[in-house]
């Protein structure tokens, strides 16, 4: 579980920032005062346009960029207190995932194994399922440089899921991808779910959102605007498809 309250991140302006962004103030606030839990065993889909504070609250919530004020907990742990056992429970992906260009698979997959220290057999359990649920052993001994996008990013799935974690980020995590792979970050999403895994889903594809997600919220300007289930979302409906709700509660 993930608990979110009144979360607020702020970044200081150079002068050179102050002048590209047509502003005196020293400081801009990237989210403001966002609240809201995400349970185990469903998916939350957090929605937002470019530039509304998505990323930026995740990667608070994976402990990548410190809180200004306000409180993230997961299963139980505080991000800034207990960093280290948050780290240990999360798995985060996103489409900008570096990879280590001269690594096989098989080699950066072992490398992240070690880092936490997984036993060899659960290691070996866990890659064993990765690789055929996302259909990767063909290119398994491949140069990771050598690779296509959608490859490389179920690399970065594995490398996610290898720890097995209780609670998952995925930031547009098909974004740019072919239908195929797209796909396979689907069925891991599901399969997330059917574990009983807390589960966040960022994405602007609203098909995808309608598929997965069982809450939602949607952020703009770093504001909360919106935040209930989705058949609540369906229900208040004032337009006639989700992607023009969503861009009505944007503009609203």
């Amino acid at each position: 579980m993930i608990s979110v309250k009144n979360l607020c991140k702020d970044y200081l302006l150079n002068k050179q920032l102050q002048k590209e962004l047509n502003t005196t103030e020293k400081r801009i606030r990237a989210v403001d005062n966002v609240s809201f839990e995400c349970a185990a065993g469903k998916v939350f889909s957090l929605l937002g346009p470019n530039g509304a504070g998505k990323t930026t609250t995740l990667r608070m919530l994976a402990t990548i960029l410190k809180p200004t004020s306000g409180s993230v907990t997961v299963n139980g742990y505080d991000v800034i207190r207990n960093g280290n056992e948050v780290r240990s429970s999360i798995g985060f992906l996103t489409g900008g995932t570096k990879l280590y260009d001269r690594l096989t698979p098989n080699e950066a997959i072992q490398y992240f194994a070690d880092l936490y220290k997984i036993e060899k057999s659960i290691y070996q359990k866990r890659k064993a399922h990765l690789f055929n649920l996302l259909d990767m052993n063909d290119f398994a001994k491949k140069r990771i440089g050598r690779l296509s996008t959608g490859m490389k990013q179920k690399v970065s799935i594995v490398r996610t899921m290898i720890h097995d974690p209780q609670v998952v980020i995925f930031d547009e995590p098909t974004s740019g991808l072919d239908v195929i792979t797209a796909e396979s970050i689907i069925k891991m999403i599901r399969d997330c779910k059917e574990q009983g895994k807390t589960v966040i889903f960022s994405s602007h594809i609203m098909s995808e959102v309608d598929m997965l997600c069982d809450d939602l919220a949607i952020i703009n300007k770093g504001k909360l605007l919106y935040q209930s289930s989705m058949d609540a979302f369906r229900k208040q409906m004032q337009a006639p498809t989700l992607t023009d709700e969503f861009i009505r509660i944007v503009r609203a």
